[in-house]
C-alpha cells in the first residue's frame, strides 16, 4: 500500500510539473499508471484518475496564476495574439466559463498555454477559471485513464499495456495535433484563369 501511495503521490508531481512545463507528456504519465493500476487492483484507476486530476488541476492553477502576472508582456511577444479578431473569439470564449474550451485545450498538444493566457488576458478571474477547470482537469484525467484501462484489457502483461498505453497516447496526441494545424492552415488562393 506504501508503494502505491508513493507512485500515486509522484503521478501528481509528475502531472503538476508537467502542466506547468509543458514538454513532459501528463497524458502518457496517466494512461500508464492506470495500465499499471488496472493489473494490480480495479480500485486503483480510481486512484490514479484522482491523482491525474489533481496535478492537472494544481498545475493549471499555478500556470494560470503566473500568466495573469505576466501576460501582457507575452501576450506582446506571440504571434497568434496579434490577429485581434482570433484573440476576442478566443478570449470571448474562455470568458464564458466553457468548460468545453478548457478541456478541448487540455486534449489538443499545445492548445492549453494559449487558451490559459487568452483567459488571463482578457480579464478571466481567477476563482471564475478554478470553478471551470475542476471538470476539465478531471475529464482529462478519466480519458487518459481510460486509454490505460484498454490498453491493460488488450495485453496481459503488465509492460505491455503501459507500453500499448503510451504508444496509444502519443498517436492520438499527434493525430490530435495535426488535425490542429490542418484546421488552422490558410486556404490557398483560388486559382485564377
Amino acid at each position: 500500500m506504501t508503494a502505491t501511495l508513493g507512485a500515486l503521490a509522484w503521478l501528481i508531481v509528475v502531472v503538476l510539473f508537467g502542466s506547468v512545463v509543458p514538454v513532459v507528456p501528463t497524458g502518457a504519465a496517466v494512461s500508464g499508471a492506470a495500465a499499471l493500476a488496472a493489473h494490480q487492483h480495479p480500485l486503483t484507476v480510481v486512484l490514479v484518475v484522482a491523482a491525474g486530476a489533481l496535478g492537472a488541476y494544481a498545475g493549471d492553477l499555478a500556470t494560470y496564476v503566473v500568466l495573469a502576472w505576466g501576460g501582457e508582456r507575452i501576450a506582446r511577444r506571440l504571434r497568434w495574439l496579434r490577429d485581434p479578431e482570433r484573440f476576442e473569439r478566443m478570449s470571448a470564449r474562455v470568458r464564458e466559463g466553457r468548460v468545453s474550451m478548457l478541456l478541448v485545450s487540455r486534449l489538443i498538444p499545445g492548445g492549453r498555454v494559449p487558451v490559459l493566457l487568452a483567459g488571463a488576458v482578457s480579464g478571466l478571474t481567477w476563482r471564475r477559471f478554478a470553478v471551470a477547470n475542476a471538470p476539465a482537469s478531471l475529464t482529462w484525467s478519466v480519458l487518459y485513464a481510460a486509454i490505460g484501462v484498454v490498453g491493460r484489457a488488450v495485453f496481459p502483461e503488465p509492460w505491455q499495456s503501459v507500453l500499448a498505453a503510451i504508444v496509444l497516447v502519443l498517436l492520438v496526441s499527434q493525430g490530435l495535433s495535426w488535425w490542429s494545424r490542418r484546421r488552422t492552415a490558410p486556404a490557398p488562393p483560388p486559382a485564377t484563369p
